[in-house]
């Protein structure tokens, strides 16, 4: 596979950390984002350890001045795949759901992307290629209690997807969303603690009977599944698989 350059929202942690190390090491330049600059500094010191070669900017995918002050540091760089991945998440039934928390998850979730779309889609088109990955959920395609923002955001992530897929038909661009399963990440660690709070029970079993009850393969999916996953969808032989929703689920939902 050539070279690309990696644009990755939400990357000093978790499975955009993952992928822009998963990237980084096969040789591509990775360019990664975070809301705090210290996350990203610290992130590019563990990445540089590693022999990654990698770049980063501070980035609220909320903002239009930071949307607009990166884009202003990306002058003249080619971006060859933007990997949508910056995430938050809040469990709590829907009555005593704060409505500023359900807002932000939908402008994160939601909102961010189309930001980020919006803006790199004209580069894309110029130099006549272009990726777009977004890191959705099984969420985008079934629903669990306590999580009506997050559901909403990622059900709607998929349809936003596939209507850009056709508005970008006429090029070699194209936008796909990974819907992995539970990952073993510190926004899933904190999951647990809040389901075991709502559902009244340990969170062993939080684990057992809500996270990995519904999978046959009653396992978490690991985040070099996904790095493969972006890997293969940023490259020609993905040119004709666009607008699609690629499910990580552990045969969850082929029952």
């Amino acid at each position: 596979m050539t070279a690309q350059t990696f644009l990755i929202t939400g990357a000093a942690s978790g499975i955009g950390f993952g992928i822009a190390k998963s990237m980084g090491l096969k040789g591509h330049q990775v360019i990664i984002t975070d809301i705090n600059q210290q996350r990203v500094d610290e992130a590019l010191t563990e990445l540089k350890k590693n022999g990654v070669s990698a770049s980063g900017y501070p980035l609220d995918v909320t903002s239009s001045k930071d949307l607009d002050n990166l884009m202003a540091s990306l002058n003249g760089v080619r971006i060859d795949v933007l990997v949508n991945n910056a995430g938050i998440q809040h469990v709590s039934r829907l009555e005593d759901f704060p409505m500023d928390k359900w807002q932000l998850i939908l402008d994160v979730l939601l909102v961010g992307p189309t930001r980020s779309c919006q803006r790199m889609l004209p580069k894309m088109r110029a130099q006549g290629f272009g990726r777009i990955i977004n890191i959705g959920s099984i969420h985008g395609l079934v629903a669990s209690p306590f999580k009506s923002a997050y559901v909403a955001a990622k059900h709607g992530l998929i349809g936003f997807s596939k209507v850009i897929a056709l508005e970008t038909a006429d090029t070699d661009i194209t936008i796909n969303t990974i819907c992995p399963a539970y990952v073993k990440t510190a926004l899933v660690e904190k999951q647990i603690a809040d389901q075991a709070k709502q559902h009244g029970m340990s969170e062993a079993d939080v684990i057992d009977k809500i996270m990995l009850e519904p999978m046959p393969k009653k396992s978490f999916i690991d985040i070099e599944e996904i790095a493969h996953t972006v890997e293969f969808l940023a490259s020609k032989n993905a040119r004709n698989m666009t607008g699609q929703a690629l499910v990580l689920d552990g045969g969850w939902t082929v029952k």
